[in-house]
């Protein structure tokens, strides 16, 4: 494994090998450069144990699960959790039916960081029997015929309603999401998730499959991490497209740098995660670390802002996460009337889509993202689902937020053929 062919033909038998199992998760860096990540990617099979609850106490619940083992474990939470933090309901069609908090505790756990693969969790021998392992031929053409759940005049009725609440003063931002969904869909999960790890990698990547039930992400955002007694959180607000021409491409980066509508938008919801992190924090250790950052990914430029603290000695991690959960880049200002006012107007709960899946260290490190730019899969039912959304500010134009929602679909309808 000293080349990058080798670490990547390694990834790919790896992942496919993983994908045997009832359960398994995949979480891919993608050779991103970041100060946080642990390891270039983690693979984690087959179950030892495994916590799976709805919204009512789950946070607890999982507090005990990790206490009682204090062992690696891989899970995640639906935005739906929202109902357990604060009184709020969720009534919206559901027919990917995910259960609102998963974890489970691998029997075999891989690592690779710096090219070196190593088995935290298993034989030695795993290594071999992976690099020996024949994965399926690659998945070349795939046709998923793709719905809107709301057309497009639909949603920009939603956008203008929405600035009305917020010219009455009831908020002043709020994240609006639209689904697009696919039935009778099959799909080839673990090869649909390459050719889209492919088209678009991002930095928090990930493949997840409990039983019949796929998470197949590209997303490019962090929701919290913690590294020793530091938390850090990473929201993105503020997208802009990508041009085949460098110096276009280039000054594509400034404008955005420079807007000044993506600017405030990334202001409120820094506002926003510095106060949610105030709740775990040590008094006066809310930093951040870096505003109005532009970084690249294959479809768009985005406008990330880095916020960190020292969590309290006396905060679970777990209780921190809750604190910051659901992410604001996903929710708005102020959170709990934005979350009202996404359930009246969207059209589709969300479930996992705008939750978070990821990892937990046995010495309560973690590193969890956003489920955006994300398929979800059930193979049960066929029913195949992605959302799409965006920041709606007073000043935001409803034509191009509706362009913006069509930008971040673009790398999944590609790999679904329906682009």
């Amino acid at each position: 494994m000293k080349t990058s062919q080798t670490k990547s033909d390694f990834k790919h038998k790896a992942l496919h090998w993983a994908n045997q199992f009832e359960v398994c998760c995949f979480l891919d860096s993608n050779q991103y450069k970041d100060t946080y990540s642990a390891y270039d990617f983690i693979i984690a099979a087959g179950v030892q144990k495994e916590l799976q609850h709805s919204s009512k106490n789950a946070f607890e619940a999982l507090k005990v699960f990790y206490e009682n083992d204090k062992q690696w474990m891989f899970g995640f939470f639906s935005y739906d959790l929202k109902n357990e933090i604060e009184d709020l309901e969720s009534h919206n069609i559901d027919h990917l039916n995910f259960p609102d908090l998963y974890f489970f505790i691998p029997k075999y756990l891989i690592a690779c960081k710096n090219g070196k693969a190593n088995v935290l969790i298993g034989s030695d021998s795993l290594l071999d029997e992976i690099n020996i392992f024949n994965p399926p031929e690659k998945v070349i053409e795939q046709q998923v015929n793709i719905n809107q759940r709301i057309n497009r005049n639909e949603y920009l009725e939603s956008i203008e309603k929405l600035k009305d609440h917020i010219l009455r003063g009831d908020i002043y931002e709020v994240n609006f999401c639209q689904e697009f969904f696919a039935e009778n869909a099959e799909i080839n999960p673990v090869g649909t998730f390459s050719m889209l790890n492919e088209i678009s990698p991002t930095p928090f990547a990930g493949y997840f499959k409990v039983y019949n039930q796929y998470i197949l992400s590209a997303t490019p955002e962090r929701f919290l991490c913690k590294r020793g007694p530091k938390l850090i959180s990473q929201p993105i607000k503020g997208t802009a497209r990508r041009s085949d021409n460098p110096s276009e491409d280039e000054n594509i980066k400034i404008q955005l740098r420079n807007d000044v509508k993506e600017q405030s938008e990334n202001v409120m919801i820094v506002d926003l995660v510095r106060h949610d992190l105030t709740r775990s924090a040590v008094k006066g250790s809310v930093t951040v670390e870096e505003m109005f950052g532009i970084y690249s990914f294959s479809q768009v430029h985005q406008m990330i802002s880095t916020i960190s603290c020292q969590l309290d000695p006396d905060v679970h991690f777990i209780d921190a996460i809750r604190n910051a959960f659901p992410m604001g880049s996903m929710t708005g200002a102020p959170k709990v009337k934005a979350m009202q006012l996404i359930e009246q107007y969207e059209e589709t709960k969300r479930g996992v889509y705008s939750g978070s899946f990821g990892c937990i260290s046995p010495n309560g490190d973690f590193d969890f993202n956003v489920v955006i730019r994300s398929i979800l899969y059930n193979a049960a039912n066929k029913y195949l689902s992605f959302q799409v959304g965006g920041a709606i500010t007073y000043q935001c134009d409803s034509e191009k937020e509706y362009e913006e929602c069509l930008l971040k679909a673009s790398a999944i309808l590609k790999v679904l053929g329906s682009h």
